[in-house]
């Protein structure tokens, strides 16, 4: 739970004490889910905005004892709560996945149903893609509450690769230089510790039957994984006598390092927001193999290094291995990609969020 486990009762009265005079709705709260993960990221880099926009941001610990602020949640599942419903504050949230009716994911249920049963509890809501968007307002959210604002990038923290950037990345990944490399950096495991149960909405079943068919074409495949709970992945490629590299990536820098071993970046995913990494990978210019997902499939194409394709492992397999027959250099093949990326940077992303924050904030008083 966010935030009120941490704070003593003394603490309480300090933060309903500070907050007491502010005007209504004149801070953000950007809260996350304190997991360390993608959306404790993302509501970082939604104070890091408001900042830049002229808005007062407040700690996001601070939420659940302040009154009448604007919270906004990085987590819809997070943000149909009752402990958030229920509040004074002017509610904000990202509904970037969950489609009702997903076998084996009832929660995407329930967080629809709640979305249908309070469609006016929320001030602003961010989609990051057209279905999701569409999805919003068959629950009844008025057409004006819902921004379109896609998932951004730190694009300096992803530098192109260069010849010697990959050489450097393999060796100090410990992969040799003539192997065929192929990265998937995505949790897709359930839960926070070995993950050995597939999270099958980010398809590691059909990635797995993708590099066992990739395998069959290419003997010096190897497979670089980064992320938590992808122990049913490497399960799966040990049963099949698969080489690869699991590394802990602890810095941004660590994991660009990981984008430039490789010659082919996965996405196998059946629902996504984003993901991130299709930006991450256009940004340093690693060619890329997607499923038709989330923001994926509505990006402007990054050229000739990016497949979308089926959520299929043939379909996959068959892209993943065009790719390595092509063997064009990847100078040649990034800038398109590159500037997708680059579009995609916070910054220039400041415009849309301006109007999401205008809705759901006062200027401080």
């Amino acid at each position: 739970m966010t935030g009120h486990s941490l704070l003593a009762p003394a603490a309480r009265v300090y933060v309903r004490a500070r907050t007491r005079g502010w005007p209504e709705a004149s801070r953000l709260f950007a809260v996350g889910e304190r997991t360390g993960w993608s959306v404790d990221e993302d509501a970082r880099n939604l104070e890091d905005t408001a900042r830049r926009l002229g808005y007062a941001v407040a700690p996001a610990r601070w939420a659940r004892f302040a009154r009448g602020q604007a919270v906004f949640l990085t987590s819809h599942f997070e943000a149909l709560q009752p402990r958030w419903l229920e509040t004074t504050h002017r509610l904000g949230t990202a509904y970037l996945h969950g489609r009702p009716g997903t076998p084996g994911y009832p929660e995407f249920d329930r967080a629809f149903e709640t979305l249908r049963a309070n469609p006016h509890r929320f001030s602003a809501i961010q989609v990051t893609h057209a279905e999701m968007r569409d999805l919003v307002l068959e629950a009844g959210v008025p057409r004006d509450v819902v921004h379109l604002i896609p998932i951004g990038i730190d694009i300096e923290n992803f530098p192109l690769v260069t010849p010697e950037r990959r050489a450097a990345a393999r060796t100090a990944l410990h992969l040799p230089a003539d192997v065929f490399v192929v990265g998937s950096f995505q949790k897709d495991g359930v839960g926070w510790g070995e993950g050995l149960e597939p999270k099958l909405i980010k398809g590691p079943d059909v990635l797995v039957g993708a590099l066992e068919l990739v395998r069959a074409h290419a003997p010096e495949l190897q497979v670089l994984l980064t992320g938590p709970a992808r122990g049913y992945v490497r399960r799966e490629l040990e049963r099949l006598d698969i080489p690869y590299r699991h590394v802990v990536a602890e810095s941004r820098a660590e994991l660009a390092r990981a984008y430039h071993a490789l010659d082919v970046y996965v996405v196998a995913s059946r629902q996504e927001g984003g993901p991130k990494a299709v930006l991450e990978s256009m940004a340093t210019g690693i060619p890329l193999v997607t499923t038709r997902v989330g923001q994926a499939q509505e990006l402007p194409s990054g050229g000739a290094n990016v497949r979308l394709v089926d959520i299929d492992a043939e379909a996959v397999a068959t892209a993943v291995l065009a790719l390595r027959a092509e063997r064009t250099p990847a100078e040649e093949l990034a800038r398109a990609g590159r500037i997708t990326a680059e579009s995609h940077s916070h910054e220039r992303l400041d415009p849309r969020w301006r109007g999401l924050l205008a809705r759901l904030l006062a200027r401080d008083a």
